[in-house]
């Protein structure tokens, strides 16, 4: 290993103009995907067909990896926290950080969320109110029924999820910082086979790393613009139809391509933190005017329940199997979508912080987050589908999950403004979250990419954006809310093997920390 060396500021350094094409990365993953868009729109019936028998497969033979992944991850990162390795200095003793702890956790929380946390906040609860597993004998809608729904939001959305991208953006921030390797995928498994790891392999896993994030940005941008098309209609009145997803579509791809061109600190971290602050503000506003007292209680219900089913409710065990799958499994895959490459990106931040500090940054206050997001939202969607016998359901059943988040703030009292504002963040939330995974797609794909310049070419972060934006709009248009999360497992599937070895190289990097950590800095 080399000695740590300081690192300087990367935001005070230009974007390079002259990082040449890594052409197999770009070329190979963009032409399997251009590819797919075009079959999809020639023949959108069979791939549907094809997906669902490949996602049924995934799902009935793999499911058990992705639930013990999930449950093995929270146990290592435990013990890193509380070795040795917890009191390295990401990038040496020198380094100095490149963004203030506030803007890191903003940068952090939007990055990771996009949209997922708006659209599923308010919809996915009513499915485990209203039809839960049956396995647990529940009667629909009581408030045994309301509890494991806010037991289940918060397994789906709080420490589990939050340490698939801890684990990978950990590992990749050692190597690239500490051990001073290249800005590919392949560095994570540097700790495991030395340099083999680079070469052929290593091209071929950021291909299918690429591939999988575009698929799970897809899936990503897809809710969201069900979300936001379901919101303008229901603010206006009329039906947009595909002409209203298209131009929502076009204004996320144009913005946040507008926010890379401006590079990390004004573009990313500047709508990352006017996003965090439009999160709080929706909490505050629904704890205000929701059924407080009902919220809380369930809260307390959910999180106690939480906790004690943690770990067979993880593997499944005390669900029905299908239940699992399309549930929980389906959640897991559309995180490990995203946790490759965004695991490049959450490195890159963490630089002149400790390794406990990322654990902080990255697992606990995001968890944190979530839970008191969905004490919010998701509580006040069960509270008032109880008292009004089940409407809001009604509404998800009879028009799909699009106006759910809307009809709840319409029924909460608030007016045309808070629904404005709500959509809003649910365009921001993309826009923020693309931008920092768009950037890191395209260092990806180009050479020369270093702590000193690590911004790739404009023109390389365009072809990716525009690239996302249309397999999310065939996405839509094609499979809906079914194809979305059937392209998130598709995604999911072979980043789960590739997180899996990130966590076996941190394991022998944490195995080897007691003779090369740095002395303990916060």
């Amino acid at each position: 290993m080399l000695p740590p060396h300081p690192v300087r500021s990367a935001h005070h350094l230009p974007a390079s103009s002259k990082h040449p094409l890594n052409r197999p990365v770009f070329f190979t993953p963009l032409a399997i995907l251009l590819a797919a868009v075009i079959l999809s729109l020639w023949q959108g019936a069979a791939v549907l067909a094809a997906e669902t028998a490949i996602n049924d497969w995934i799902l009935r033979y793999f499911s058990p990896l992705f639930a013990w992944a999930g449950l093995a991850f929270l146990a290592l990162l435990a013990g890193i926290a509380l070795s040795p390795l917890g009191g390295r200095i990401i990038g040496g003793p020198l380094a100095k950080p490149i963004l203030s702890r506030w803007r890191w956790f903003a940068v952090t929380l939007c990055t990771t969320i996009a949209t997922g946390i708006l659209f599923w906040g308010a919809a996915e609860p009513l499915f485990h109110l209203n039809d839960p597993p049956a396995m647990l004998g529940l009667q629909p809608g009581s408030d045994a029924a309301a509890t494991f729904a806010m037991s289940t939001m918060f397994l789906h959305w709080t420490l589990t999820p939050y340490a698939i991208y801890t684990v990978a953006g950990l590992a990749f921030a050692l190597v690239y910082y500490n051990r001073r390797e290249p800005f590919s995928l392949s560095s994570l498994f540097v700790p495991l086979l030395g340099r083999r790891a680079h070469g052929p392999v290593g091209t071929g896993v950021d291909i299918i790393c690429l591939y999988a994030l575009v698929a799970g940005m897809a899936a990503s941008m897809g809710a969201g613009i069900l979300a936001l098309a379901g919101g303008i209609e229901g603010i206006g009145g009329f039906a947009g139809g595909t002409a209203l997803r298209w131009a929502i579509a076009a204004a996320i791809v144009g913005s946040f391509l507008i926010s890379a061109a401006t590079g990390l600190q004004k573009g990313i971290a500047g709508l990352s933190v006017l996003n965090t602050w439009i999160f709080f503000a929706i909490i505050a506003f629904v704890l205000i005017a929701g059924p407080t007292a009902e919220m809380l209680g369930l809260s307390l219900r959910g999180g106690a329940d939480y906790f004690q089913t943690f770990i067979p409710r993880n593997l499944g065990l005390d669900v029905d199997t299908d239940w699992h799958r399309q549930w929980t499994i389906f959640n897991w895959a559309n995180w490990f979508a995203w946790a490759p490459v965004t695991a490049l990106f959450l490195g890159r931040l963490a630089v002149g912080y400790s390794v406990r500090a990322f654990i902080l940054y990255n697992l606990i206050l995001p968890s944190l987050f979530g839970a008191v997001w969905m004490t919010a939202i998701a509580g006040a969607t069960i509270a008032l589908d109880q008292q009004s016998g089940a409407s809001l359901y009604a509404i998800l059943t009879a028009q799909g999950p699009d106006p759910v988040l809307f009809r709840l703030f319409s029924a909460l009292g608030g007016g045309p403004g808070v629904a404005a504002v709500v959509l809003f963040a649910i365009f921001l939330s993309y826009v923020a979250g693309a931008d920092a995974n768009v950037s890191a797609m395209s260092a990806l794909s180009t050479r020369g990419i270093t702590p000193d310049a690590p911004e790739a070419p404009f023109g390389v972060q365009a072809v990716w954006g525009i690239t996302v934006g249309l397999v999310a709009l065939v996405l839509v248009a094609g499979g809906g809310i079914d194809g979305i999360r059937m392209m998130s497992v598709l995604g999911g599937f072979p980043a789960l093997f590739v997180i899996i070895g990130a966590a076996l190289s941190l394991t022998v990097t944490a195995a080897r920390g007691r003779h090369e950590a740095a002395p303990a800095q916060s």
